[in-house]
């Protein structure tokens, strides 16, 4: 069963992309892409593009080379869009902070897109350990540093919130827990590949990858289409650290 080419190896590639295709719909009906239009827009892309590498790796007309190209230009589309995702969190975290939300979520976005391009640098340019297949181990290292990026700028994300004492809305919570999970599973799986161990079982990382995904797009489909309690809100005292004053001066200061 934990072959490539089981019956597990394809539900595990497909089923997760059939289901956001459906949670993107949901998204859209309910209205809910004019809180979280990146996402949505990831939701989409990252299905197509991952039935267009399952379709092309199925065809025997496409190389291996092809395969890693197209494989390749996902990844830095994907990238992009994470990289916007986390910029429009910290939109969604600062709402109440209108001008501190616009700033701090571009800020993010200029910086996740030279960040995607320093990655895509590093993977071209640096020494391979597979010069048998070179575009294969320029895909792991482009990975694996959008991945450290990625994984650095959610942990920055739970300590503001939590710094600043910030209430997370549950969709937004849902969305960066989701992607939490996924970037801190492929860098243990990147870890443990680099280590040397599962050498002759590399495909079980493979399994546990694609399971994970899959188990990050059921939380994402929890935590959007679950209603969420009814509470009131306790009006307590102000944190220390007040982002409204913040707010006022950048307000002031843009106009």
């Amino acid at each position: 069963m934990l072959q490539a080419h089981s019956f597990l190896w394809h539900y595990l590639w497909l089923a997760p992309h059939v289901l956001q295709l459906g949670l993107a719909v949901f998204i859209w009906r309910r209205g809910l892409h004019r809180l979280f239009p990146i996402f949505l827009a990831y939701t989409i892309v990252e299905a197509i593009d991952e039935f267009t590498l399952y379709g092309l790796d199925l065809t025997s007309r496409i190389g291996p080379l092809v395969w890693w190209y197209v494989f390749l230009a996902c990844l830095i589309i994907e990238g992009i869009l994470k990289f916007a995702i986390v910029g429009e969190l910290l939109f969604d975290l600062l709402r109440k902070f209108p001008a501190i939300a616009q700033v701090g979520s571009r800020l993010i976005r200029g910086t996740g897109a030279v960040l995607v391009l320093l990655a895509t640098l590093a993977a071209a340019y640096a020494p391979i350990d597979n010069p048998q297949n070179p575009l294969l181990s320029r895909a792991h290292i482009l990975d694996e540093g959008l991945y450290i990026v990625q994984c650095g700028l959610l942990l920055f994300l739970f300590l503001f919130a939590a710094h600043f004492e910030l209430k997370w809305s549950r969709r937004a919570f849902g969305i960066a827990l989701g992607f939490g999970i996924l970037s801190c599973e492929h860098l243990g799986a990147w870890a443990i590949a680099a280590s040397g161990a599962l050498i002759e079982r590399r495909e079980l990382l493979d399994f546990v990858n694609m399971a994970t995904y899959h188990v990050c797009v059921l939380i994402w489909g929890y935590f959007f289409m679950v209603s969420p309690r009814s509470s009131k809100n306790a009006s307590g005292s102000l944190p220390e650290h007040n982002l409204e004053v913040w707010n006022c001066e950048l307000e002031r200061l843009l106009q």
